[in-house]
């Protein structure tokens, strides 16, 4: 069954997020053999358009305001409901990010449809469309199908493969004008106090410390190694509550939940909250002096040893290795 899919490119600092490629792939499997149409919501996004397109988009749609510079619920909530009215789809996609968790379910309420939120996986199975998300803090997994209305989803970002970038295809990008009026929330100022770099939730490699690390320089060395692999920094809820990082970095059942590539634990003992937010890592280093560290329980490879010691040399070996391969 052929369908319109409408799907949220999300922009970031004058950049597309890659979780919207991502969402375009989901699409593309929502859609079976139907449109995809992309929309983006800012302000000056426009040039953004056929970005979407080279990554599987048919087309494209912008609603550009100075009133959706930084986002709110009611600005975009107005511009996405004013596109929706427009095209009819039968299927959107978002990201499972923070604005795609905020704004999911305010338009899911204005549209009177179900939502299947942080999904991991699609598939066509027997005919039907068949979501799997984690529930019970990632202990399990359920699947869900929709049977009625509009299939509306959120997928965790760096779980679905984006296709492959093409910069021959080419579709439409036209304007649509949105009269964005009645805001409650004005964004004055943004602060932003997560560390500069990659982005936590999107990172392919996470190196995250934990109360192991013992202070606010005890960081330093995860930084490095970060920085020769290309990573991010996280930490543990326990890090943060002891002042040796900001929030923004926690990862957990009341943090992020990442699925990084590689995820290297210095120093954290594996606290089901922690484990909540980062176990369905594709390979997990755990690196602890305690050998009964529940960490170990879910590494794919753990070293027993002081994270002092052993984080300088992996960074060292792979400085070696970089240098080997370049």
């Amino acid at each position: 069954m052929a369908r319109k899919v409408v799907v949220l490119g999300e922009v970031r600092d004058g950049s597309l997020r890659n979780v919207s490629f991502e969402a375009i792939a989901a699409a593309k499997t929502v859609a079976e053999g139907g449109e995809v149409v992309g929309v983006l919501v800012g302000q000056s996004v426009g040039s953004l358009g056929q970005e979407l397109v080279h990554y599987g988009a048919d087309r494209v749609i912008t609603v550009e305001d100075e009133k959706l510079a930084q986002y709110t619920p009611d600005g975009y909530s107005q511009a996405l409901m004013a596109v929706i009215e427009q095209e009819s789809p039968e299927g959107i996609i978002f990201g499972h990010t923070a604005l795609g968790k905020d704004l999911s379910p305010k338009l899911a309420g204005k549209l009177k449809t179900g939502l299947v939120s942080d999904a991991t996986d699609l598939e066509l199975a027997g005919g039907n469309l068949v979501f799997t998300r984690p529930i019970y803090s990632g202990k399990a997994f359920e699947k869900k199908i929709v049977t009625d209305g509009v299939i509306f989803a959120t997928i965790r970002p760096n779980n679905i493969e984006p296709l492959a970038k093409d910069e021959s295809r080419t579709g439409d990008v036209a304007s649509l004008s949105v009269e964005i009026k009645d805001l409650r929330t004005i964004i004055k100022d943004v602060v932003r106090k997560a560390s500069e770099g990659v982005d936590l939730s999107e990172a392919k490699v996470i190196i995250a410390g934990g109360r192991g690390v013992k202070s606010e320089d005890g960081f330093n060395p995860l930084k490095e190694l970060a920085d020769v692999l290309g990573g991010a920094v996280g930490a543990s809820r326990g890090a943060c509550d002891a002042d040796y990082c900001d929030y923004s970095l926690q990862i957990g059942q009341t943090g992020k939940v990442v699925t990084p590539d590689l995820y290297i634990a210095c120093g954290i003992s594996g606290a089901i909250q922690h484990l909540a937010g980062m176990s369905n890592s594709k390979v997990i280093v755990a690196i602890n002096k305690d050998p009964e560290a529940n960490i170990f329980n879910v590494a794919d490879y753990g070293i027993v040893g002081d994270l002092f010691e052993v984080v300088p040399l992996l960074t060292e070996e792979f400085k070696k290795l970089k240098i080997s391969s370049s």
